[in-house]
């Protein structure tokens, strides 16, 4: 390797910063969360550093740099746009074996700084060698979405039980497994959620009864798979099993743990369906045989997803869980077909109501509907939009009021047709749109057209 990676301990060490402009501010930064005592030579200081570096315990001197600077040091750094000062400073730093770094000349320098992923007391480090800063940028921001930020709670929280834990178990290998089995419960994830008591419920346990079954509720959102959230992404990749649903993408499946075993639960209307209450019973048989079972959801699992009844079914069988929302199906399909849900001069309310009929009608409270500044959106309503578009007109909807019908919404296939109360139905079958489809009534739909998307 071209660099040996430590992580060095500054705090309360004296370290000189040659420099006074935004680079130095940076490097000041760094310094100053790794606690260190900073020293500035420079001759000028920008009034950004000034302000950063107002504690007792830094100096700033403005003149030029000095060999005698040094003295005493434990980091060097030149951050100046002056080759031979550079030069200078390097020279003095080697000549004493005080590691150096040169910003963005990493010929004269004995350190550099890498890309930092920063959980502490995790910390992280990504490094190309300085061979090449994007890449590293790259490399870190990847890092980022994939490294939870509780995991901070949990390395703190394992530090605090440390010495109990060693005073439980004399064994290093015993205690090994412990932690280990630990890891694997459902008590990391309260130690990550901060929740200490509920962590100490596993960790105190004997090795033998320490649980490791629990689930995962995750909205997975309205199927473009960019718009999982970092914490979606990071339970998608701890899963044993998932079930998943129809609304579920391909593109979203694909972002799961590659060795997890997945299982359709679907529900697809007119078609064979799984019935509820066999999902409710795998979730817990599968928890209690000791698995991490991912309930993967279209959308957001709170929203006409049915995530209460399998919650009920988990709390009273005493299972773990976690829950993580999605970015539902409205606010996905409305963005990616440039129709906002509210808007100050056309609607100051939204309503999300379920169109799927029941033994072939659409039962809903239609007179709530009537009012003209409010946007309605209906899920599952493709087999109801006849139904729905003559009551919404009955109880006092223009027939001129536009409807938006979106099919396969935020993904390649994504159609969407644009119409109102009254041709709607027409326009809908013309385009032969395929579920899953999301409707959209009032006057925001008529925005797209200002978008230049209409």
């Amino acid at each position: 390797m071209d660099y040996l990676p430590l992580h060095f301990n500054l705090k309360g060490r004296r370290c000189l910063l040659v420099g006074g402009g935004e680079i130095a501010l940076r490097k000041a930064d760094l310094l100053l969360q790794a606690g260190a005592h900073i020293t500035v030579v420079a001759l000028v200081v920008e009034a950004p550093l000034r302000a950063l570096l107002q504690d007792a315990h830094h100096e700033i001197y403005v003149r030029s740099y000095a060999t005698a600077d040094i003295q005493g040091k434990s980091l060097v750094i030149s951050a100046t746009d002056n080759a031979q000062v550079n030069q200078q400073v390097a020279a003095d730093a080697n000549h004493l074996c005080i590691p150096v770094n040169v910003v963005d000349k990493p010929a004269l320098c004995s350190v550099i700084f890498p890309a930092i992923v920063d959980r502490s007391p995790v910390v992280l480090s990504i490094s190309t060698g300085g061979k090449s800063p994007v890449l590293t940028r790259m490399l870190r921001h990847l890092l980022e979405s994939l490294v939870p930020t509780g995991l901070a709670n949990l390395a703190t929280y394992m530090g605090s039980r440390r010495d109990a834990l060693k005073a439980r178990i004399e064994s290093p290998d015993d205690r090994r497994r412990h932690t280990e089995k630990f890891m694997a419960s459902p008590g990391y994830q309260f130690a990550m959620e901060n929740n200490y008591a509920r962590a100490d419920d596993y960790l105190n346990l004997p090795l033998a009864e320490v649980q490791t079954g629990e689930v995962f509720l995750v909205g997975a959102g309205p199927g473009d798979a960019d718009l999982l959230t970092l914490k979606a992404l990071q339970f998608m990749q701890l899963a044993d099993i998932v079930l998943y649903d129809n609304l579920v993408s391909e593109q979203v499946l694909a972002k799961v743990r590659r060795d997890a075993t997945k299982e359709y639960v679907g529900k697809i209307g007119g078609d064979t369906s799984t019935p509820q209450e066999s999902i409710n019973d795998k979730l817990v048989r599968l928890a209690s045989a000791g698995y991490r079972v991912l309930r993967l959801k279209g959308g957001d699992p709170f929203i006409f997803g049915r995530g209460g009844e399998e919650l009920e079914s988990l709390v009273a069988a005493g299972i773990p869980f976690h829950i993580v929302p999605g970015i539902t199906a409205a606010s996905g399909c409305a963005s990616y077909a440039g129709i906002p849900l509210t808007h100050r001069d056309y609607s100051q309310s939204v309503r999300f109501v379920t169109g799927h009929p029941k033994g072939g009608n659409v039962d809903l409270a239609w007179r709530e509907f009537a009012h003209k500044n409010q946007t309605i959106v209906f899920y599952m309503g493709l087999g109801g939009l006849a139904t729905i578009a003559a009551q919404l007109v009955l109880h006092g909807r223009d027939a001129s009021t536009p409807v938006a019908v979106i099919s396969n919404g935020t993904l390649p296939t994504q159609k969407v047709v644009i119409g109102n109360l009254a041709d709607i139905v027409e326009r809908v079958k013309t385009a032969q749109l395929q579920r899953p489809t999301l409707i959209i009534v009032g006057e925001v739909v008529s925005f797209r057209e200002t978008l230049g998307m209409g």
